[in-house]
Parts: C-alpha cells; sequence; structure tokens
C-alpha cells in the first residue's frame, strides 16, 4: 500500500478513555465491544488527525474525558514512502485544539495534506432525508480529501460569510465594508464551486470503473435558487446585486453556502431520498468506497473508519465491502459489538475488544475470529 498509514496512537484523557496506546499493522482494524464502550470514541479520535470537529462534530471541550484534567492529547505516528510524519492534537483545559506536526506548531488544515481520513457513521444514515446542510459538509470533506487546498478556501469563505451576515443584521450600509468582504467570498467561493464539481467528476469515474456490489449513483449540485453564479465574477457581481434582499433577510442568499446534494439510484432512477433504509445505506456506502478508489488511485489511500457498519448489511452486502476493503489496500477501522462480525476479513485483521467500568475504557488486543 502507498500513501500514508497510521502505525502508532497514543489517548490521553480523550472521552472514555484515559489512556490508551495501539501500535498497528497494515491491515484492518477491528474493534468490539458492548454498547457504550468506547468503541466509537476510538475512531473519533483518529477523525481527530484530519481537519475539523471530528466525526461528532465536537468542540475541544466536548471530548475531554469527565472526570480527567479539562484536557487531551492525541499523538500518532504515521509511516509514509518518505519518512516516519509524528502528529499530535490536544487541547489544554479551557484552551482551543492546537496541533502539532513532526515537533512543529501547525494549523488543522495542514492535516490535509497528511493523510486523508473518511468515515462512516449511524448518524449519517439520515444524509439522503436532513437538511442539505449534512450533504454539504459530506460534499466537502470529500472535496478535502482530494484537494486539500479545499479546506482552506471553505474557511476563507466561510469567515467572510460570518462577517458579512453580521453587518446585514446590523443594517450596515457602507458599501465598502461589504465590497472587500464579497471580493473574499467571491475568490473562495469560486474555488470551492470548482473543487467540488471537481470531486463529483472523481466520484462518478470511481464508480463507472469499479467491480462492486454496492449500487452506482448519478450525483449533482443543486441550489434551491436555481442555476447559481460559479465564477468569481458572477459572484462577486450577485453578492453586490443581493445586498437589499440580504439585509431584508438578515442573511447571504446567493453563494456556495447554499449548495446541496442530490444523489439518483442510477440503475432504478429513484432518488436517494426515497429509497428505503437499507437502500439508502448501501447509497452511501457506495460514494465514501468510490472516495476512498478515487484516493487509492492517486497514491493517497486514506484512513476509512465504519462505526456499526457490517451490523447493519446483509451477508452478501458484507462480503462485498470486504473484498473492497481488501482489493483497495487501505487501512480501514471498524467497530461492532461481536467478533464474529469481522470473519469475512481474514487472518491480517487486527481485533481489539473494548470494556468499560466506571466510565473508563480499556482495550486489549484479541485475536483474529
Amino acid at each position: 500500500m502507498s500513501g500514508a498509514r497510521l502505525s502508532t496512537l497514543a489517548l490521553s484523557d480523550f472521552r472514555s478513555h484515559a489512556r490508551a496506546r495501539l501500535e498497528l499493522g497494515r491491515g484492518t482494524v477491528a474493534i468490539w465491544g458492548a454498547n457504550g464502550a468506547g468503541k466509537t470514541n476510538l475512531l473519533e479520535a483518529v477523525s481527530f488527525l484530519s481537519p475539523g470537529r471530528g466525526l461528532r462534530g465536537a468542540t475541544a471541550a466536548e471530548v475531554a474525558r469527565r472526570g480527567g484534567s479539562g484536557g487531551w492529547r492525541i499523538a500518532a505516528l504515521f509511516q509514509t514512502p518518505e519518512a516516519v510524519r509524528e502528529v499530535e492534537t490536544g487541547a489544554l483545559p479551557g484552551e482551543p485544539r492546537s496541533v502539532r506536526l513532526d515537533g512543529k506548531a501547525a494549523i488543522q488544515t495542514d492535516l490535509a495534506h497528511l493523510v486523508p481520513v473518511l468515515w462512516v457513521v449511524p448518524a449519517m444514515d439520515r444524509l439522503w432525508t436532513e437538511g442539505a446542510e449534512g450533504r454539504r459538509r459530506f460534499l466537502d470533506r470529500a472535496a478535502m480529501s482530494l484537494i486539500p487546498d479545499h479546506a482552506e478556501a471553505a474557511l476563507a469563505y466561510d469567515k467572510a460569510l460570518r462577517e458579512r451576515n453580521r453587518l446585514l443584521r446590523e443594517g450596515a450600509r457602507d458599501p465598502h465594508w461589504y465590497a472587500a468582504l464579497e471580493a473574499r467570498m467571491a475568490s473562495a467561493g469560486a474555488r470551492l464551486a470548482e473543487n467540488r464539481a471537481t470531486t463529483l467528476t472523481a466520484l462518478a469515474a470511481a464508480q463507472d470503473r469499479a467491480e462492486t456490489g454496492f449500487p452506482a449513483a448519478d450525483l449533482a449540485i443543486v441550489y434551491p435558487e436555481g442555476a447559481a453564479p460559479d465564477t468569481e465574477a458572477a459572484l462577486a457581481a450577485a453578492l453586490e446585486g443581493g445586498r437589499r434582499a440580504d439585509m431584508a433577510a438578515g442573511r447571504t442568499l446567493t453563494g456556495p453556502h447554499r449548495a446541496d446534494l442530490e444523489a439518483v439510484w442510477a440503475a432504478k432512477g429513484v432518488p436517494a431520498r426515497d429509497c428505503s433504509t437499507g437502500e439508502q445505506k448501501a447509497l452511501l456506502l457506495s460514494l465514501v468506497l468510490a472516495n476512498a478508489r478515487a484516493l487509492a488511485a492517486r497514491g493517497r489511500p486514506p484512513l476509512l473508519l465504519l462505526d456499526e457498519v457490517a451490523a447493519h448489511l446483509d451477508a452478501h452486502r458484507r462480503a462485498a465491502l470486504y473484498a473492497e476493503l481488501d482489493a483497495l489496500g487501505l487501512q480501514a477501522f471498524l467497530t461492532g459489538t461481536e467478533p464474529g462480525l469481522f470473519a469475512g476479513l481474514g487472518a491480517s485483521v487486527q481485533c481489539w475488544e473494548a470494556t468499560e467500568a466506571g466510565g473508563v475504557t480499556t482495550l486489549a488486543e484479541t485475536a483474529a475470529p
């Protein structure tokens, strides 16, 4: 497997983990145990090795262990083709999250250039039926994995958007203030739109060339107002022309922050929102696997975090999933309530049992099922 591989993970006071250290091999990692044992907390820690708030969208204060110091720390070693890379992230009590790469202070967006991290968690089962914000986040995480600079564009756009919305709510009318913010929004927004379009093209290609047991989806980016400006000049003009309506609404009504991801089960011609719960899950997994496939083809296989996925797949789809993980050769982390769920992964799977007592998780390596 080319790309980066997580070889060591150490946690301190993260969620239910007072102390934990895992030495990891090249294959799939399976964590099993009872509900509430802290399995998802471990996956969440791995997700914090990428920019953002992790797979639960949590703040730095929310992931600190109850009864702990109020701070937390995650330390990891990545084996890359060039060198061993050291990552450390955490927060002191009451402080924001910090990041260090190879012993030097860094920012979160730097993590996007190290290794992509993708995940599927039970909360995402509502992806196709919830509001557009969740699908937009899903699309942007896919874009960030394929185009690491997407994270910087998203941060720049969101910051300018928040400032413009504040001016709108306050009733400010100075055109120079608006013009300066709109120029920043137009520049970053055009990059967002281009990156999202590139991502959809990459996902479509990854689906088309795959032999998979999961359904393909036709994807499109849509806006509530119909066609949206997607070039820098067009977006700047739309923002300037929309100031009066935006002031009346108290928020910005035009731009990439209004985008939505639309998916249709290709073989059936059925929108994802109208599919059954099982079909929606299959479409979600199909897109995440396509994302992983596109990254692997570029020599950047991701870390793939699959929380309680195996238990919700029938035997055919579970075998198809394990076959794809083996074919992609990426490093995957799976959770489940009992080890038998991972029997199809073969002898190379590395298993850990999670147990909980008094709100603290203990991990013990076990034999493969």
